[in-house]
């Protein structure tokens, strides 16, 4: 006699609205934990036509408690998946492992963290934390590329009596979560567009698909820069509540997938989590080749007392050494303010740009003009009968000349200067010409630069 599947499960209904209409075949399902099927559903189909494996952990079976045979259903997934190179969703909602007081739910847990690192960097994994996801099931679920959130969910390592902390609020505000949403259906929804944005493993070509021109050429501040140079409708802004000063999304560029990585210049300079932010999003479009559009608009890195003595400087160099290190294609573009080392490590050819651009009014320099002026011209000043006003006409005077992008391309820092409403077209032909591009770094097993 054959057991009764529960069709109307949580994780069967979420499982339904994740994949295309009526692709879905599950795997393992009679596979028991105990005296009960095993607490998650697992299963390959399609998501906008792209092949997809997915589980998804049952709350109607002992609250999805995992244990060995979960695992072993789980990791199973791992392993198709690493051997057909497509994409990983997995839809967390879990009270925990099964509690007997032995070590077989750490080995479970140990199992599943051994295969979602294995295929880290490899294909996209996205997970999706619809309920609560707690322990060493949170650790799984950080382990992913992108972590969605609904906005009742959970999501804690231990648990905590401070108000907010494991929400999706405070996740979305510390950078665990890139994407909240209001339910279940939201959540995969915005799944299904991440998973149409990103290649199906990290030797597969970019997704390219139909787009609309943006119906305003690009402008100055951040957010029209970003709308004048995507497709219109095609940006999906992520991590936006972590992190002010620095901005990251997914977008395409005449049909291409695109990532976005800017400074927010009304967030003024990055601090530590900005650089972790920048850094860790990079990486990770590095790992899939997808082209990086690098927008930068800021004074500089935060410096103070306080960065200096929490060790900022570490979160700064490796924002630098991942850039340098990254192969994918890269543009970056001077739209305001290129202030000392964010210009080195965000935009100089050294560290690997393959084009730089600058709007005309660029400022390209090592210091800030009023600190410029007092390191530089301090003999101008003295004996000024105005020195404020003074201190102006020098600032406006090294802007125009030393500091301006004119004088950054003479010196071959930047490639060429662009009118901002020629942006779109400028980045779309970089980015076409360093489409096909193949760089190889020297063997090693991993770079050793500051975590």
């Amino acid at each position: 006699m054959q057991m009764e599947k529960n069709l109307n499960s949580p994780a069967r209904v979420r499982l339904t609205a994740l994949f295309d209409e009526g692709s879905y075949k599950e795997i393992g399902s009679y596979v028991m934990e105990k005296a009960a099927p095993a607490g998650v559903v697992c299963a390959y189909g399609y998501i906008n036509g792209n092949p997809v494996y997915a589980f998804a952990q049952d709350q109607s079976v002992e609250c999805g408690a995992v244990g060995n045979a979960q695992a072993e259903k789980i990791a199973r997934v791992y392993d198709l998946a690493s051997k057909t190179g497509d994409p990983v969703v997995g839809i967390f909602d879990s009270n925990g492992a099964f509690m007997d007081g032995t070590a077989a739910s750490l080995n479970a847990y140990s199992l599943l963290m051994n295969k979602i690192s294995s295929v880290s960097g490899v294909v996209p994994q996205i997970a999706v934390v619809a309920g609560t996801c707690a322990g060493s099931a949170a650790m799984m679920a950080c382990a992913s590329d992108f972590v969605i959130m609904t906005e009742d969910a959970e999501l804690f390592l231990t648990p905590s009596f401070e108000k907010g902390a494991g929400s999706a609020k405070a996740a979305a505000a510390n950078g665990v979560a890139a994407l909240t949403a209001a339910d279940d259906t939201a959540a995969i929804t915005k799944a299904r567009e991440l998973i149409n944005l990103l290649p199906v493993n990290n030797m597969a070509s970019t997704p390219c698909m139909e787009f609309d021109a943006p119906t305003a050429a690009a402008g100055k501040d951040l957010q029209s820069a970003v709308n004048g140079i995507a497709d219109a409708g095609s940006v999906v802004e992520l991590y936006a509540d972590y992190a002010g000063a620095a901005y990251t999304a997914l977008a395409t560029v005449e049909g291409f997938t695109v990532a976005f990585a800017a400074t927010n210049k009304t967030q003024d300079k990055l601090t530590e989590t900005d650089c972790a932010k920048l850094a860790r999003f990079v990486r990770t479009c590095d790992a899939f080749s997808i082209p990086v559009v690098t927008l930068v608009d800021t004074l500089g890195f935060e410096g103070n007392s306080d960065t200096e003595l929490t060790g900022a400087v570490k979160a700064m160099t490796r924002l630098a050494g991942v850039y340098a290190e990254a192969t994918t294609p890269k543009v970056a573009v001077i739209t305001g303010k290129a202030v000392g080392p964010v210009f080195v490590a965000m935009a100089g050819k050294y560290s690997n740009a393959d084009f730089t651009f600058a709007v005309e009014d660029a400022y390209i320099a090592p210091l800030a003009p009023e600190a410029a002026v007092e390191f530089l011209w301090h003999d101008k000043l003295a004996g000024a009968d105005n020195l404020t006003a003074k201190r102006t006409e020098l600032a406006k005077e090294y802007t125009d000349t030393l500091a301006s992008a004119l004088s950054a391309a003479q010196m071959g820092c930047v490639d060429e200067i662009v009118a901002a409403a020629d942006l779109r077209s400028v980045v779309a032909g970089a980015l076409a010409m360093v489409a096909d591009k193949r760089v190889t770094n020297l063997p090693r097993k991993h770079n050793n630069l500051p975590f």
